[in-house]
């Protein structure tokens, strides 16, 4: 493996995410599809696909994403070289504990997964904090607190999963979905007018108000709190309304028809798209009795499956040197099947819900299909030292 690959944090963890991508859903296809016996002590296979989406592959693109933002941020140096690759391998250990934990059928190992698993988050919040703390950058507090808020899920998922937290799995799961849709939200709010803008080269400016950030906050702190903590049926699908709103406003006030040239623009408007479709179909679940996975699976590979594969490339090619308006032929072809495996996964079981196995699949064949092409494209590039050539 050549040195660069620990020259800056997007470098490994986009490595470890897109590959993980691909082994971890192979082998929950080998579960649901195939019958492979597994044992994840108190914990279901659901549960374990869940997490590691959120709390492995998800997390590790948050991770390699804020560490190289940070540094740009701040002019503080991250983690990188030695120190990087001791927290990459934190975060790898815990993932394959998690899997030799499920083969050898060894209960054992999942202590010691908890162990990699939390150290790795405590790790990279450090590593977060400092230079915001150091130079008082006190506006990316709000990210930093959403960092804060995915440990603590964590943290709350092995507690849960040991006998400490009464419904400890089943809130760390859906806090930590509902948490990267909140960051996807904060940080879009500020990078995805600023991209389409940049790459379209137009003189019109993205529609950005701040009522309608403090309303989008406000409403989703209300969806947050109302689905995981009180029962009262109809305030999360009042809140979704609202976010549903807010969504749709940014999507047509952010939309121009030159982001259809390049798919590090498209891909990000779509992804809003299947966030909207999450909030939309929280509301036909409270009252029209829609399965409530659709709802996940809007937000989980719609929302932020399309979105951190579209920043992984766009992270890489910036800064590796490339052109940002010439990005791998193979790109659209990935983010292609991944969109075409979401409307397979949250549409077709409306229409057609007795063949729920066969969508399910050919979903997961979409999925693999699509990172598969992406760790073709990527990983060489990822793994290579920065060239020369000029930003487009």
């Amino acid at each position: 493996m050549h040195p660069a690959i620990f020259n800056l944090g997007f470098r490994p963890f986009f490595t470890g995410a897109c590959i993980f991508a691909v082994i971890s859903i192979a082998y929950w296809l080998s579960i649901y599809l195939g019958g492979i016996p597994v044992n994840f002590v108190n914990l279901s296979p659901f549960q374990w696909h869940a997490h590691e989406m959120i709390y492995g592959y998800s997390l590790a693109v948050i991770s390699g994403f804020l560490l190289t933002a940070v540094k740009n941020w701040t002019s503080q140096q991250t983690p990188h070289d030695g120190l990087l690759a001791a927290l990459f391998s934190l975060w790898l250990l815990a993932r394959l504990t998690w899997l030799f934990d499920a083969w050898l059928l060894d209960t054992s190992l999942i202590k010691l997964a908890a162990f990699f698993d939390l150290t790795f988050v405590l790790a990279l919040m450090t590593a977060i904090s400092l230079p915001i703390i150091r130079t008082k950058k006190w506006r990316q507090l709000a990210i930093l607190t959403k960092l804060i808020l995915l440990g603590t899920g964590n943290l709350m998922f092995y507690l849960g999963l040991f006998g400490y937290i009464n419904d400890g799995v089943h809130l760390a799961i859906y806090g930590g979905l509902y948490l990267i849709i909140g960051l996807i939200l904060t940080i879009g709010r500020r990078l995805i007018p600023f991209f389409i803008k940049l790459g379209v080269d137009s003189t019109t400016e993205p529609y950005n108000v701040r009522w309608l950030d403090l309303l989008s906050l406000v409403f989703f702190l209300v969806f947050f709190i109302s689905e995981l903590f009180l029962d009262i049926f109809w305030l999360p699908s009042l809140a979704t309304t609202v976010l549903s709103i807010t969504t749709t406003i940014r999507i047509i006030g952010w939309y121009t028809p030159g982001i259809w040239k390049t798919p590090l623009l498209w891909s990000l408007l779509l992804s809003l798209g299947f966030i909207d479709l999450g909030f939309i179909f929280i509301i036909l679940r409270d009252w029209f009795s829609v399965s409530p996975y659709l709802a996940t699976h809007a937000f989980g590979v719609g929302g932020i499956g399309v979105i951190t594969m579209g920043m992984m490339a766009r992270v890489t090619i910036g800064h590796t040197g490339r052109n940002l308006k010439s990005p791998p032929a193979i790109l659209p072809y990935s983010l292609g099947l991944l969109l075409i495996g979401t409307l397979i996964r949250v549409v077709m079981p409306i229409f057609d819900e007795g063949h729920y196995t066969l969508w399910l699949g050919l979903s997961g064949g979409c999925w693999l299909l699509s990172f598969t092409t992406f760790c073709y494209a990527f990983l060489p590039i990822l793994s290579q030292p920065r060239i020369d050539q000029k930003y487009g």
